[in-house]
């Protein structure tokens, strides 16, 4: 149950600096633009995890021809993130933009888990969790028509 603390903790911890980077990106994307804000954001964060990677393993990245050639694209899609954040949240707001990404991501979120696509454990959808989502789904509809 520890075990279980902990790990929300870090998922907490985590949602509580995406809002805040989102509303740094914000203020990056007006001021310079997306494509700016985009390259400060995946640059000073490049950058900082080169350096921990080099201190910390030797920059051992012998283990790369391991991984699916797929895996490679989380980075790009990792850009598509930020930009949409970036984009989305001065013009939007936080909450109708998170609303909107944290339905998507229940939804595919969903399927990735079911069907096991892409490496994922699969975790059978089950009356509850379609519950759930439906009631985060309306939550989204309040929200965004609001």
């Amino acid at each position: 149950m520890a075990n279980l603390y902990l790990l929300s903790l870090i998922a907490v911890v985590g949602g509580i600096a995406v809002a805040l980077q989102a509303q740094l990106m914000g203020l990056l994307d007006r001021q310079i633009g997306t494509i700016e804000s985009v390259f400060i954001t995946y640059g000073s964060g490049g950058l900082l995890i080169g350096l921990v990677v080099l201190y910390l393993r030797g920059g051992n990245l012998s283990l790369w021809q391991s991984v699916p050639w797929y895996a490679y694209l989380s980075g790009v899609i990792g850009l598509v993130i930020v930009a949409s954040i970036g984009f989305s949240v001065p013009r939007l707001g936080l909450v109708t933009a998170f609303t909107l990404m944290v339905a998507a991501q229940f939804i595919v979120g969903a399927m990735l888990d079911h069907y096991g696509f892409l490496g994922a454990e699969i975790r059978q959808l089950n009356v509850q969790k379609v519950a759930g989502m439906c009631i985060v789904l309306i939550g989204v509809w309040l929200t965004v028509r609001s």
